[in-house]
């Protein structure tokens, strides 16, 4: 079971806060990791993050870059060989979890326990467990009718639910969303109608932006879904027919999107902010490689934007 795996790791956290910067807390019987909203966090944590979102079943790190070609020289390196599970199964933000005065993106195996999102449903993706741990992108710490929601949906106790949260804006918060780049593509691949099944193997490197100030969380998700668009490089080891994959090979990179070109901060002030009205297929890499073990051919489409990383990070 993910979620009894995860929560493994969700422990060791959870018992030694203060070696990450971070603080352990319990609410009405469910056990928080903050990692960025009363605590500073840290580089650190945001990898254990990351790895909680994917369910302890990829390899991530934080790697050097040329900051030529991504504004900064530091990324957001990420390995799996269960591209499935840890991305769409796992670390997917599908479950915009809404109290009473509090609102947060939902990621991490918990998703598996509720299974109600249409990407669970068409992969049969789901668990029964006791336990369930997940990640909140969230500038609060989640209050009483957030965690009853969430321990109802999964349908455990609360003293089975496990959380690990931060704000976007935070150290930890910005590692853990930037590690999505494989993420994207899989989720930009599944909606395309392409056969995730295939995918064996996958890798993803996007650049590590500055956090936001404090508080803007509009900068936050900004900087944060630009190192994706206009930075994120997916490699993929497919085995698939070469038609298939040339079929959707131009369609996966965000630069398919109409509304990719600029910051992502303008584009959501476009939309009122309604996260909700942004063309959900602009959400994806800005470059994606196919190595297609079926034939040994690759596909290859999209490219940088150094011009708009540079806009959006201020450097």
């Amino acid at each position: 079971m993910i979620n009894q795996q995860s929560h493994l790791k969700f422990r060791q956290l959870y018992e030694s806060p203060e070696y990450l910067g971070c603080a352990s807390t319990e609410h009405s019987g469910v056990q928080i990791f903050d990692a960025g909203i009363e605590c500073p966090g840290g580089l650190e944590a945001g990898l254990a993050l990351a790895r909680l979102c994917m369910g302890d079943l990829a390899d991530v790190q934080i790697v050097p870059l040329d900051a030529g070609q991504y504004a900064v020289n530091q990324g957001v390196w990420v390995r799996t060989d269960q591209p499935i599970m840890s991305c769409l199964g796992c670390q997917y933000a599908g479950w915009p979890i809404k109290g009473e005065d509090f609102f947060a993106m939902g990621s991490g195996p918990m998703r598996l326990a509720r299974g109600r999102e249409e990407v669970l449903e068409a992969l049969k993706l789901s668990e029964r467990v006791s336990k369930v741990v997940g990640v909140l992108e969230t500038e609060v710490l989640p209050n009483e009718s957030a965690l009853d929601k969430i321990a109802t949906d999964c349908r455990v106790d609360r003293s089975g639910v496990k959380l690990a949260v931060a704000p976007a804006t935070s150290i930890a918060g910005s590692v853990q969303v930037v590690a999505r780049s494989v993420e994207t593509a899989m989720h930009k691949l599944h909606e395309l109608h392409f056969d995730v099944g295939t995918i064996v193997s996958a890798t993803g490197i996007a650049p590590l932006p500055p956090p936001a100030k404090r508080g803007d969380f509009v900068d936050g998700i900004g900087r944060t879904n630009d190192a994706m668009l206009y930075g994120a490089t997916v490699t993929l080891w497919v085995d698939h027919d070469d038609e298939a994959i040339d079929d959707v090979i131009d369609r996966v990179p965000a630069g398919a999107s109409p509304d990719y070109g600029q910051p992502f901060a303008k584009i959501f002030k476009g939309y009122n902010y309604d996260f909700y009205q942004v063309d959900p297929l602009l959400f994806s890499p800005a470059r994606v490689t196919v190595h297609n073990l079926r034939s040994g051919k690759t596909f290859d489409s999209g490219q940088l934007d150094l011009r708009v990383l540079t806009e959006s990070f201020s450097v």
